[in-house]
């Protein structure tokens, strides 16, 4: 290496180090420069170019009516369902129904062998003429004083007693009757005629669908809401139509492993159209405010437990802290921070920043 390419590698070198020196004064330097000349002007981003208008929807804050709903799920129930049976043992002997008809309060539904009863009845009831007679001719004795006082009472509490063996035969003869308890459909009947039945032994179960009940659950919170009297509606899966219903009664205290409470509610169910067991959608209405202003939940951000929204003023966001009330799905009511006739941004909410340029492409209702 000669002497001349030495000296160029330590200029080289020297130029090196004079620029780390003096590179932090001339960088504060240009950027004072380009703060100056951008002064008045809209931000800029890194490359240099104008920053734009972030691309927004709102909507005009205006008074409209909210409604607080309670959707949950239930199930229609029979107003009325037994398993029907005898009270005593015996063969079957008739049965006098026909599988899914409906049939009122007290017909006869079937019978068991009541032969030998009816048969003891007659014994008896042979024996009252006689009976009758010993105690009229013993009263007109004892009236002449002809009979003492205990032979009078003797024949009349056998004449009683008789009356009585009669009645106790004749609710033998009632048990071997199946007879509606009240007004129903009477499905499949599970025995023959000349079956063996015991009180154990179904015969056909019998509902009463006209009215139908709605059982349900409601939570803690609607408690103190849902009470008797309350009004419904609900809807049945796949069908369009909505049906209305009223609670009748609800269970005095909450389930304490689900911590809810069971209600149900009756509905007419003219004609029988709906069947017990299907699964239905319901709805109550818990409150309703007439005149309430409301924002989306989208365009309103918990932070820092205040909730912050952005209102569009001379092309710019503003942000407002909100005082809110009551919530549905989709909406809040806010008490304080807006009003009406204000424009609320509803989309990219979560980019916004107090006083960042924005541009609305739409207006939402």
């Amino acid at each position: 290496m000669n002497k001349q390419t030495k000296w160029i590698i330590v200029a080289v070198i020297v130029l090196f180090i004079l620029g780390m020196a003096l590179y932090p004064t001339i960088k504060k330097t240009l950027f004072s420069q380009n703060s100056d000349s951008t002064n008045g002007q809209a931000p800029v981003a890194e490359n240099g170019q104008q920053r734009r208008p972030l691309n927004v929807n709102a909507k005009i804050i205006k008074y409209e009516e909210m409604i607080e709903m309670f959707r949950t799920t239930g199930s229609l129930i029979p107003d009325e369902e037994v398993d029907l049976s005898f009270e005593t043992s015996g063969k079957i002997t008739h049965i006098y129904f026909a599988e899914g008809t409906a049939v009122k309060k007290g017909d006869l539904l079937a019978k068991v062998n009541d032969a030998p009863l009816q048969a003891e009845l007659r014994k008896l009831e042979a024996q009252i003429p006689l009976a009758t007679d010993r105690v009229f001719r013993q009263r007109s004795l004892l009236e002449k004083d002809a009979v003492s006082q205990e032979t009078y009472e003797q024949v009349s509490t056998e004449l009683e007693k008789l009356n009585a063996d009669i009645e106790f035969v004749k609710s033998r003869i009632v048990q071997t009757e199946l007879r509606a308890p009240f007004d129903g459909i009477i499905g499949l009947r599970q025995v023959s005629e000349g079956a063996f039945a015991s009180p154990s032994t179904v015969i056909a179960t019998l509902t009463k669908i006209i009215p139908l009940k709605l059982e349900f659950s409601i939570n803690e919170r609607q408690a103190s809401e849902v009470k008797r009297g309350t009004n419904l509606s609900f809807r049945v899966e796949g069908s369009l139509n909505t049906y209305n219903a009223s609670v009748y009664a609800v269970e005095p205290q909450l389930d304490l492993k689900t911590r809810t409470m069971t209600a149900r509610a009756l509905y007419s169910n003219q004609g029988g159209r709906l069947k017990p067991g299907r699964t239905v959608s319901i709805e109550i209405t818990l409150r309703e405010i007439k005149n309430a202003l409301t924002a989306p939940s989208e365009a309103v951000i918990a932070e820092m437990g205040r909730n912050i929204a952005y209102l569009y003023k001379g092309g710019r966001a503003h942000q407002v802290v909100l005082e809110r009330g009551l919530r549905t799905e989709s909406d809040l009511q806010i008490i304080d921070g807006i009003r009406a006739g204000d424009t609320l941004i509803v989309t990219g909410v979560m980019q916004l920043r107090d006083g960042m340029p924005v541009k609305i492409d739409n207006f939402v209702n």
